[in-house]
């Protein structure tokens, strides 16, 4: 059984994020899922596809850890800045223009060892293989 297929709207979460995010499809591919557009593997650029997710918790992104040290060590979050490269985990079958879909249950890693993952597919009907 497929999983349902990611589109414009879907809501996803970094484990080092406070808040949730809506993910940005750009409509380059131009195919519609349930009125929506849908998502490829490939969108995955920080700020453009994965808008930030407020505030950044993660000790490897240099400027929480800047932070942390002039607060003598108590964890002090800063504003969070995706740095993500693309997902895995897609679709095995279903392409878009050649890209496999995305899907949920995928998962996006940032370079500061964050882990962004679709809460939301943003579709309940359309499953992809």
């Amino acid at each position: 059984m497929g999983k349902p297929a990611a589109a414009a709207t879907a809501m996803m979460q970094c484990s080092f994020g406070v808040a949730p995010a809506t993910l940005n499809v750009l409509p380059t591919n131009r195919v519609m899922i349930e009125g929506k557009l849908a998502a490829t593997i490939l969108d995955a650029t920080p700020l453009v596809n994965i808008p930030t997710f407020g505030m950044c918790t993660s000790l490897a992104n240099p400027a929480v850890a800047t932070a942390t040290a002039a607060a003598l060590g108590v964890l002090t979050p800063m504003p969070c800045v995706p740095a993500t490269s693309g997902w895995v985990g897609g679709a095995a079958q279903t392409m878009i223009g050649g890209i496999p879909a995305l899907t949920l249950g995928a998962q996006c890693v940032c370079a500061f060892g964050g882990v962004v993952q679709i809460l939301n597919p943003g579709s309940t009907k359309t499953l992809e293989g």
